[in-house]
């Protein structure tokens, strides 16, 4: 679903199913376990990818808790792989970058990475992504990756020339529900 198809080739749809399509079934699963020990987040995460083919990773994440450490490390033991990461530094309201060095025991290779992120944007039409928390109790919340592709209505018109006084194109929308995470977080008690 990178793109908002027309499946008339530039015509208008003939019925609300062209019009939009909602996926709810989530193409990644995550399962994340959290204790924090002393100002320190140790967290194993276990995740599985439906699409494009099956695949599983776990990772151990070390995170500080205090504002001032703006790292996190990963290790995953499936690829030997480590990489500490930064937490995403805004730029602006909605562009983010986020570094990182990383590790490669295997392959014995040290490398780094750079990313801008934003929620907004896509290829050459409109995006929306986003992260939506709920927690369900104390220790235990469940977070939901969506993203919605559209396209907004358009209302054209023209007078003295050969297109229509009055045109209307529909929008589009293409919603999907691409991960669904399940975080246990045990803390100490006071």
């Amino acid at each position: 679903m990178e793109s908002v198809p027309n499946p008339n080739n530039g015509e208008e749809p003939t019925s609300w199913d062209e019009l939009y399509n909602i996926n709810l079934m989530p193409s990644e699963l995550f399962l994340k376990f959290r204790k924090e020990l002393q100002g320190i987040r140790v967290g194993l995460n276990m995740e599985f990818y439906n699409a494009p083919v099956n695949e599983y990773q776990a990772k151990l994440v070390l995170k500080p808790l205090t504002p001032e450490w703006k790292w996190k490390i990963i290790y995953e033991p499936l690829h030997q792989d480590v990489r500490v990461l930064s937490k995403k530094i805004p730029i602006t309201k909605f562009l983010n970058l986020q570094v990182g060095v990383g590790h490669n025991f295997q392959m014995h290779a040290t490398g780094w990475k750079w990313k801008l992120t934003t929620c907004l944007g896509g290829d050459g039409i409109s995006r929306i992504r986003n992260k939506t928390s709920i927690g369900l109790f104390p220790g235990f919340d469940l977070r939901f990756g969506w993203r919605a592709d559209y396209v907004l209505p358009e209302i054209t018109g023209a007078l003295g020339t050969d297109e229509p006084m009055f045109n209307m194109h529909s929008g589009r929308l293409q919603a999907s529900l691409d991960r669904v995470e399940a975080i246990l977080t045990h803390t100490d008690a006071p």
